[in-house]
This record gives C-alpha cells, sequence and structure tokens, in this order.
C-alpha cells in the first residue's frame, strides 16, 4: 500500500541531507554545482542540502524520478526556467493551462508523421555539412567540430522553422544565442547578474525573429514550403494568447531548443570517438551505409553519448507545491526538487561501469536503459523534451553520411566539460577531417 503523504509528519524521516559545513566548503571553493550534486548523491537516490533558507532535494534514484516527473507531475511543478530570460514564455517555460495549450499546437509537428514533414530539410542540411567536410578533407583543412555541429542544427531548425536555406548572416546573428545561453546560470536558484552584453544579445536575437515572422507573414513560403513558424501563425487565428509577444518567444525557445541539444549531442560524440577510435570501427563494421544494423549502431552511439552527457536536461529543477512522501522521506511543501540524469546515468548501482563509453548497452533489449527513471536524457513524463524524435532523426542523418567517410583528428581532445544550462566540452574543438577511405 502507498505511504500516504498526509499522515503524521513526524513518523516519516527527512532525506539525508549535507552538512551545512560542507555546502560551505564548496561554496567557498568556487567548484560548480554538479560538485554539490554529487556530494548529495552519495548520500543516496533522495538527499538534501541547503544553499539557503529552503531546502533543495535531490532525487536520482529511478522509483523517485518518476514519481517526480512522470506520475505526480502536479505535486512538483515547474515553475521558472534557467533560459526565461532568453525564451521568454516560450513552451520550455510556460506552466499551467498556457504551457498545455502551446504543447497541444506544437505536438502535431513532431510527432512521426510531422517529423517525415520535414525529412527532406533534415537532409540538405546533412548533406550541406558533409561538403563542408569533402571539402575541407580534400585541403587539410582544421575545422571547428562545435561550430560545424552548430551550423547544421542551426540551418537543419532554420529550414524547419522557415522553409529557407540558412544564410551566412543569418546564422551570424543566431549564433547570439548560444553566447547568450551560455552566459545563463545552471540553476534558478542562481541570480543573473545585470550585464549589457547579455541585454544587447536578446535585442539582436529579438531583431533575427522579427524579420522571420514578418518574412513569413507577408512573403512567399520558402523553397521548401511553409514551415513550422507558419503553424505557430496560424494558431494565432485560433488561440488569442499567441499574441506577437508569444510566437517570438515560441520562434526564439525552438531555435535555442531546436539547435543546441542536437550541436552539443553531436559535438560530444566527435570528442568520444576521439578518445575511443575503436567505437567508431565497431560502428561502421555492423553494416554498410544506408542499413539497418549501421542505423541500429550508429543509435547506440547517440544513446550513450546521451547518457554520458545528457545535453537537452542535466539537471530539471521543480517545486514542491504540497507535502509529500517520496521513497520513505518527507518532502516539505516550497522544496526545491532537483531531478539530475547526469547523475543518474552515472550510477555505478544502476549502470556497470557507468564512466566507460560503451554504446553496446544499448544495442540489447534489456539492463538498466529499459528501466523506467534510469535514462531520461531528455526528460521524463509530461514535460518531457517534445522535439526528443526529432532531435533523434537529424543526428542519426548526420551521423549516417559522417562517420562511414571521415574521422575528425583532434589537435587535442578536450578532457572536462563545463555544466551551465546545458552541459558541453571545455576546450577548443579543433580537428582535421581524413578521409577514412
Amino acid at each position: 500500500m502507498a505511504p500516504d503523504p498526509h499522515r503524521e509528519a513526524s513518523s516519516v524521516p527527512n532525506p539525508p541531507e549535507l552538512s551545512p559545513a560542507r555546502v560551505r566548503r564548496w561554496r567557498a571553493s568556487g567548484a560548480p554545482l554538479i560538485d554539490l550534486l554529487t556530494q548529495a548523491h552519495a548520500l543516496g537516490g533522495v538527499s538534501a542540502f541547503r544553499r539557503g533558507p529552503q531546502a533543495s532535494v535531490l532525487v536520482t534514484a529511478p522509483d523517485a524520478v518518476r514519481h517526480v516527473f512522470a506520475r505526480h507531475p502536479d505535486r512538483y511543478v515547474k515553475r521558472s526556467h534557467r533560459a526565461r530570460v532568453l525564451i521568454g514564455d516560450g513552451v520550455v517555460s510556460a506552466t499551467g493551462e498556457r504551457w498545455r495549450v502551446q504543447r497541444r499546437v506544437l505536438q502535431s509537428q513532431f510527432t512521426g508523421r510531422g517529423i517525415r514533414r520535414y525529412e527532406e530539410r533534415i537532409l540538405d542540411a546533412a548533406l550541406r555539412t558533409a561538403r563542408r567536410w569533402e571539402r575541407a578533407a580534400s585541403a587539410a583543412e582544421p575545422r571547428d567540430i562545435a561550430a560545424d555541429m552548430r551550423f547544421f542544427a542551426l540551418d537543419t531548425i532554420w529550414r524547419t522553422l522557415t522553409g529557407h536555406v540558412l544564410d551566412q548572416e543569418t546564422c551570424r546573428e543566431l549564433l547570439i544565442t548560444q553566447e547568450v545561453f551560455a552566459s545563463l546560470p545552471a540553476s534558478p536558484a542562481d541570480a543573473i547578474d545585470a550585464r549589457p552584453e547579455l541585454s544587447a544579445g536578446i535585442a539582436r536575437i529579438d531583431a533575427v525573429a522579427e524579420r522571420a515572422v514578418d518574412a513569413a507573414r507577408t512573403g512567399p513560403a520558402g523553397p521548401a514550403g511553409p514551415g513550422l513558424l507558419h503553424a505557430l501563425l496560424d494558431a494565432a487565428a485560433e488561440h488569442p494568447e499567441y499574441t506577437p509577444k508569444l510566437i517570438r518567444d515560441e520562434l526564439v525557445t525552438l531555435l535555442v531548443a531546436g539547435h543546441e541539444t542536437t550541436a552539443t549531442t553531436l559535438t560530444w560524440l566527435f570528442v568520444l570517438l576521439a578518445r575511443h577510435p575503436e567505437q567508431h570501427a565497431r560502428a561502421l563494421a555492423a553494416g554498410p551505409p544506408g542499413s539497418p544494423a549501421l542505423t541500429a549502431a550508429i543509435r547506440a552511439l547517440i544513446s550513450e553519448t546521451l547518457r554520458l552527457y545528457p545535453a537537452a536536461a542535466w539537471l530539471l529543477p521543480r517545486h514542491a507545491v504540497e507535502d509529500d512522501i517520496l521513497n520513505g522521506y518527507r518532502v516539505e511543501a516550497g522544496s526545491d526538487v532537483l531531478g539530475c540524469p547526469y547523475l543518474t546515468h552515472r550510477d555505478p548501482a544502476l549502470w556497470p561501469a557507468p564512466e566507460s563509453f560503451r554504446p553496446q548497452r544499448f544495442l540489447t533489449p534489456e539492463g538498466p536503459a529499459s528501466r523506467p527513471g534510469a535514462y531520461y536524457p531528455f526528460g521524463l513524463g509530461p514535460r518531457a523534451c517534445l522535439g526528443t524524435q526529432f532531435t533523434l532523426r537529424e543526428v542519426t542523418v548526420l551521423l549516417e553520411l559522417l562517420l562511414p567517410a571521415w574521422t575528425p583528428q583532434f589537435t587535442e581532445i578536450p578532457a572536462g566539460a563545463v555544466f551551465g544550462v546545458s552541459v558541453s566540452p571545455d576546450g577548443p574543438m579543433t580537428a582535421v577531417i581524413r578521409p577514412r577511405r
């Protein structure tokens, strides 16, 4: 029988909590938030710490993760978003009934059928990047792999949104989103200092969004036909919520969410293959280009990359709106509750050799990834990432072109990670593109 969250509170223990002294030492060290979370995680799958007057509860055990994000999202609500200063009230940061309306409007665009609508655009963007690598390989020209992956992701989402190929000028303006995104805090509890460059960057993004909306309203559809932006404009005819500001917010949200996760995941994948070239060869040995076996092997590479570096959501903040019992521990209303896929995915109690890059663990139907709550790189429950299948599809299409043909030879392989809103490689990504055949 499930425990009653309203029974006598004194009969339910609080989660094990990091001592104030350890939190003070962490704060004095200037270490990133992940260091504090790792210390809390060592206390168990549900643990606590205090950075201020109210408790933060860290949730990493699969059953607790499901309880918070899938079973009881009404008790653990999304109150804010770390990127809200950039994306406004877009679907990622919206809450309540407004979020439900926005989610319904976009949902059809990201089903299997909806994604097929954009399949040609994804392939054209991937071929464009493959041609860049082909020229770079012929000239032995060093490339910034992170920049190439970001260009591909921006090109793909821009074609999807507008029907137009991404031009260099628009790309330069859109890259400001990455600079703004990278300057945002890892946690909503961390204040954002007022910085003139942040406001200036957002103003430039607003200008790009305004031009795109005006073009979609008044000009012809792009060569590839209408895009997602046109679906947003159509929604305004039915839903009064879709004011010009909300259309701007949704457009910027889709631009940021639609390229940042893709680019970062691809960048990490090439870092991991550089560290483990045997896994590159092993994937290609699965089958010839275009074969289902090769596609499965590439999907395993992607899944393992997302296990180690869940770029879309390494930290998932929620707010407890009522008292609850979580895995036998009391959670008080008002607590901040943090899911951390990064730590769940590296828990040795769940994953054999968790620090190792082993894509083969995703080629068997049974294993930790099949346990609900043990693997959730795109979140879990009703607020899981809307574009999960779109992201997986575009990454797979690009890798099916690049991996059989070329290998990036890095000048220096990044060794660390930076934990901001996303988790990204720490260091330059310069490489020479070498042909494999």
